[in-house]
């Protein structure tokens, strides 16, 4: 083991294929894996269809299964699944020791392609990589599993780039998004914790136009639709967040799908005015804050954007905790750098909680304002700063459909970070 994280907040491949597989309504993730890979894990994915945290199949595999083979574990439990598990898709996931031990889990699947229902297969043993690799392969693969392609609908997006679990406002972001294209006249599959998640699978092959929010995530997806497809696929660095940021990033697709100017800028006057008739109210008790900001990088590129560039905040560090690639890395730098203000805040890649901390107290005594995660609380205490939760994983408060993306959501966002705890 090269390095020991403290309270990593990503796990192995197979939590981000779950976490893929898991929240698409009606899809039946199946483990091949031993029973304590299933149970970390299912732990830590919140399962939509399947209810919370419960109702996961699994071959369960032992030493058994493990040292002479487990397909017949497996073809056993596919069958179980499909004849009791009500699902529209079914994914079989690899965790490390049937990775290890070469089950041919592929040729096991392959028997069932007579199914009423698809069905994948997808490597997903944890030595692959971390819940990142796990969405790239799980999205993927479920893309080439149920994605046609019938005939282009001019105004039809697909939007990606965000693994589930890891974005605490997910549900309302997908909603606020999905709210603000509708005004312009585009659908968007946003294919996640919608109950037409997988027809939205089935249909994205013919959409117009890619959205991926993330500035490194889901290139292979990308790269499918593309080449299967003919689809273009248009990068947004981070989730649009405020005013400013929803505009640019109606301006842009709206460009993509050659769609009235005018009826673009009359949107977004009317949502930019919107925001301000509350945010106006805030003037009176406006505190500037220098803040330092822990999150995912496509997440924390438009929280930091609308704090710099819409409400004058001072950018003291950004912390990006998701495990960009080394070749992304400068990219995600230089957007850090064009936020509009002088003094440009330092960007760190990191993980662990300790190395996290130990960055802060850099900052000890200039820092007013700390946004992060639940992990995170303590060490805006110790600086003495303001504390808000913006990112995974938060256990001080339930979150079901709010928002802290586009118009709407930035007014979310802004409550929050006034309303400190």
């Amino acid at each position: 083991m090269e390095k020991c994280i403290e309270r990593p907040r990503n796990l192995c491949s197979l939590h981000g294929a779950l976490d893929v597989i898991g929240n698409i309504y009606r899809a039946i993730p199946i483990l091949h894996a031993s029973p304590g890979c299933s149970m970390q894990a299912s732990n830590r994915t919140n399962l939509y269809y399947l209810g919370g945290y419960h109702g996961l199949p699994s071959s369960n595999a032992y030493e058994k299964e493990v040292v002479f083979g487990g397909t017949k574990r497996l073809e056993e439990t596919i069958r179980g699944s499909l004849e009791i598990m009500d699902g529209d898709y079914y994914a079989v996931l690899t965790g490390c020791s049937m990775g290890i031990n070469g089950d041919d889990v592929g040729s096991v699947v392959e028997k069932f392609s007579d199914s009423k229902y698809p069905i994948a297969s997808i490597d997903t043993a944890g030595f692959r990589g971390d819940t990142y690799t796990g969405y790239n392969m799980a999205l993927l693969a479920t893309v080439k599993a149920l994605a046609k392609k019938t005939k282009t609908d001019p105004l039809l997006v697909n939007i990606y780039g965000q693994p589930p679990s890891s974005d605490i406002t997910l549900r309302g972001d997908f909603e606020e998004i999905t709210r603000i294209l509708s005004i312009i006249g585009v659908k968007a599959n946003t294919f996640f914790i919608r109950r037409d998640g997988i027809e939205q699978f089935k249909n994205s092959g013919n959409a117009a136009l890619n959205i991926n929010l993330s500035p490194w995530l889901a290139k292979n997806v990308d790269a499918y639709y593309k080449h299967a497809f003919g689809i273009e696929t248009l990068t947004f660095n981070g989730w649009p967040v405020g005013p400013k940021d929803t505009a640019s990033f109606l301006k842009i697709v709206a460009e993509k799908l050659g769609i009235k100017k005018e009826l673009v800028e009359k949107v977004s006057y009317e949502e930019e005015l919107y925001v301000y008739e509350y945010l106006d109210s805030l003037f009176g008790n406006f505190e500037r804050h220098r803040f330092i900001l822990v999150g995912e990088s496509a997440k924390a590129l438009g929280i930091a954007r609308f704090l710099v560039n819409v409400h004058g905040h001072i950018p003291l560090a950004l912390i990006l905790t998701d495990s960009v690639y080394e070749k992304d890395r400068q990219g995600i730098r230089e957007e850090i750098q064009k936020l509009d203000c002088p003094r440009k805040a330092d960007v760190y890649f990191e993980n662990d909680v300790y190395e996290i901390e130990q960055i802060a107290k850099k900052y000890d005594g200039r820092a007013t304002l700390f946004m992060g995660s639940s992990y995170e609380k303590k060490i805006a205490q110790k600086l003495n700063a303001f504390f808000a939760i913006t990112s995974n994983p938060c256990l001080d408060k339930e979150i079901l459909n709010r928002s802290h993306v586009g118009t709407h959501g930035c007014i979310s966002l802004v409550e929050d970070l006034y309303n400190h705890f």
